[in-house]
C-alpha cells in the first residue's frame, strides 16, 4: 500500500455562521502558511510536514496547539484528523467528536487498518449513489474495495471512477494542499435537531437556504457566481456539490433551482441528515453583473414579487413574508 510522507491536517470549525472563519484560518497561517480553506462547512487542509520540525511538536501536539488557540482566542470548538494525505486527514477528522483529534501514522500497517473497517461511503469521491452501487455487488467497506479488482470496480462504476475508488481505496492520494484565501461568499447553514431521513424535508430545507442567500445578497448588492451544497451525514462525514450559476445572480428562483439540482445529484433518497450548508460562491457587486433579457413574463413577474417583499422585510423586519417563487413547482 502507497503513502506518502507529508503530514497533513483537516479541521472542523464547529461555527454557526461565518463571522469568525477568517479570523480562525488566520490561527492557522499563523502555524503555516500552507492552508487549504473548505469554506463550505467551515474546515481546512493544513499542511504540517514543515511546521513540526520548527515547532518542535509531533503531530498530535501540534494539533492540539492548534486547537486550543482557536479556543483560547475565539471560543470555538474544533475537531481534527491527521494523516499522511488529505483524503486520510479529512477521514479521520470525520470520525473525530469535537475537542479531540484523530492520527493515523504514515506507515502502510496504520493507514490500512483505519482505512479498511470504514464504510464505503466514508472513501474521498465515494457519494451515497455510489454506495449504494457498490453495495448491491456485495462492496460494503473501503476494504471490501481494496480488495476488488480494478476491472471489476470499472465496470460497475465506470473507468476513471473505479479507478479513483481503487486508488484511493489502497490509500493513494497525492493531492498537494493549496495555499488559498478564502473566497468571498455567503453561507447559510440548517442544522436538524434529529437526524433527519424524510426527503421532502431535505428538499424544503434547501429552499429555504436558497431563499435566505438571495435576501443577503441583495442586501449586500452583490450576487454569486456559483453555489456550493454542503450535506452532513449522522456519521459526521459530508459530501459537497458545486455548480457554476448561467449568469450571476441574487434572484431567489434562480438559486432554488440551482439548490434543486444540486439535490438531486447528491441522491440522497432516505439518507440521515444532520446538517445542510448552502454557500454563494464567487461574489462580486450586483452592478457589475448582467441579466440576460427573456421574453418569459413569469420571470418579470418573480423579480417584481421578489422587489415587493424585500421591501416588506426592509418596513417591517426579517420572517414577515415568504417568497413563493422559491417553492415553486419545476
Amino acid at each position: 500500500m502507497t503513502h506518502s510522507p507529508r503530514t497533513v491536517m483537516r479541521i472542523y470549525f464547529h461555527l454557526q455562521d461565518d463571522e469568525l472563519y477568517e479570523r480562525l484560518l488566520a490561527v492557522l497561517e499563523g502555524i503555516t502558511p500552507r492552508v487549504q480553506p473548505h469554506p463550505a462547512d467551515w474546515s481546512a487542509d493544513v499542511d504540517l510536514t514543515g511546521a513540526l520540525r520548527y515547532w518542535n511538536q509531533d503531530a498530535e501536539g501540534l494539533a492540539a496547539v492548534i486547537r486550543l488557540r482557536t479556543l483560547a482566542l475565539y471560543g470555538i470548538q474544533s475537531s481534527a484528523g491527521v494523516g499522511p494525505s488529505r483524503m486520510v486527514a479529512a477521514m479521520a477528522a470525520a470520525v473525530t467528536p469535537p475537542g479531540s483529534t484523530t492520527v493515523v501514522g504514515n506507515s502502510p500497517y496504520d493507514i490500512a487498518a483505519f482505512l479498511r473497517p470504514q464504510r464505503a461511503s466514508a472513501l474521498s469521491g465515494v457519494g451515497p449513489a455510489t454506495a449504494r452501487t457498490l453495495a448491491r455487488y456485495g462492496i460494503h467497506t473501503v476494504g471490501d474495495i481494496a480488495d476488488t479488482q480494478l476491472a471489476t470496480l470499472q465496470r460497475i462504476l465506470g473507468t476513471a471512477a473505479g479507478r479513483q475508488a481503487y486508488d484511493r481505496a489502497q490509500g493513494t492520494d497525492d493531492r498537494p494542499v493549496v495555499p488559498a484565501a478564502a473566497p468571498k461568499s455567503i453561507t447559510g447553514t440548517h442544522r436538524f435537531v434529529r437526524d433527519e431521513l424524510d426527503p421532502d424535508q431535505h428538499h424544503r430545507t434547501v429552499l429555504g437556504l436558497a431563499e435566505q442567500l438571495g435576501v443577503q445578497l441583495r442586501d449586500q448588492r452583490a450576487v454569486c457566481q456559483a453555489l456550493t451544497l454542503a450535506v452532513t451525514y449522522a456519521d459526521r462525514t459530508t459530501t459537497t456539490r458545486t455548480r457554476t450559476l448561467a449568469e450571476p445572480t441574487a434572484h431567489t428562483p434562480a438559486l432554488a433551482d440551482t439548490g434543486r439540482d444540486l439535490l438531486a445529484s447528491l441522491g440522497l433518497q432516505r439518507a440521515r441528515v444532520r446538517a445542510f450548508s448552502l454557500r454563494a460562491e464567487r461574489l462580486i457587486p450586483a452592478e457589475q453583473a448582467t441579466h440576460q433579457l427573456t421574453l418569459d413574463t413569469r420571470d418579470d413577474k418573480a423579480r417584481d414579487l421578489e422587489a415587493a417583499l424585500d421591501r416588506a422585510r426592509a418596513r417591517y423586519g426579517p420572517g414577515i413574508a415568504g417568497s413563493a417563487a422559491a417553492y415553486r413547482a419545476q
